[in-house]
């Protein structure tokens, strides 16, 4: 009799997505600076539901990021914050005189009524 051992199951990313209008954004602005291998999303302990939303440029690439790709612009996510983040869809939307990136993020359970920071 022979005993059949399922494969050890391997963890699966969705990674995150972005509008072509957020990627339109980023690579204007990656072309205004002169530089930049993309844009790096991360997540930082801040405001009263406990995480925020972190962008920065990448001049550098970080070895141990998770690279993906949306519309032709890199988007760059540090491991520790890819628990949070994975599945996230940013956009970038115009309301009035505001504009900025939007976030619509599965992980998410709760934010804080001004939506600066979220929980999971």
């Amino acid at each position: 009799m022979s005993t059949m051992v399922a494969p050890p199951a391997t963890p699966t990313t969705s990674g995150i997505s972005l509008s072509e209008r957020a990627a339109n954004h980023v690579r204007d602005f990656l072309t205004h600076r002169g530089k930049g291998e993309g844009i790096r999303v991360g997540v930082k302990t801040s405001g009263c539901s406990g995480l925020a939303y972190v962008l920065e440029f990448v001049d550098q690439v970080d070895p141990h990021d998770v690279k993906f790709q949306a519309h032709g612009v890199n988007v760059f996510i540090d491991p520790k914050s890819m628990v949070y983040l994975d599945g996230l869809e940013m956009d970038y939307v115009k309301d009035g005189l505001n504009e900025g990136f939007r976030f619509e993020n599965p992980n998410k359970t709760g934010e804080c009524g001004c939506g600066e920071s979220f929980t999971v």
